[in-house]
């Protein structure tokens, strides 16, 4: 064997070692805090049961909590949270949501669009899951 071929040889060696040693790190934890931040949005309300559909006309604003919840306030002493089913990993960071629907109702399934209201840069979609009504407690 070429002294230039037992280089190459021992770099790879060392390269391989270096590529095992990354790989037996511990995976690094995400401290996650969406739900506390969903505790705190609903703290002192009372949930009530899942609602497929919200008419538009009973929402008056929405914000993300997190990268999987989202929080439609109503008219009145509700607000609605909402959970896409494959979680939204695009909201947060100052970004908004925009809702497109032909109905009069904010659906299950309805596709919000996430964006950067300065850029106006889309940064993906998210399928809606459920309503969850939360109503203050009386």
């Amino acid at each position: 064997m070429s002294m230039e071929a037992e280089m190459k040889l021992a770099a790879l060696i060392v390269l391989a070692g270096l590529a095992a040693g990354c790989t037996m790190e511990e995976p690094i934890e995400v401290a996650h805090e969406t739900d506390g931040a969903v505790a705190e949005a609903v703290a002192g309300r009372i949930a009530g049961d899942p609602q497929s559909c919200v008419e538009m006309r009973r929402i008056r604003s929405s914000r993300a909590i997190g990268d999987d919840a989202i929080l439609y306030e109503g008219t009145g002493d509700t607000v609605y949270l909402n959970r896409p089913a494959g979680g939204c990993q695009s909201l947060g960071m100052g970004r908004s949501l925009r809702t497109r629907t032909i109905s009069s109702s904010l659906c299950r399934g309805d596709i919000v669009t996430v964006f950067d209201p300065v850029s106006g840069t889309e940064y993906g979609g998210c399928g809606l899951g459920d309503f969850v009504p939360y109503r203050r407690a009386r």
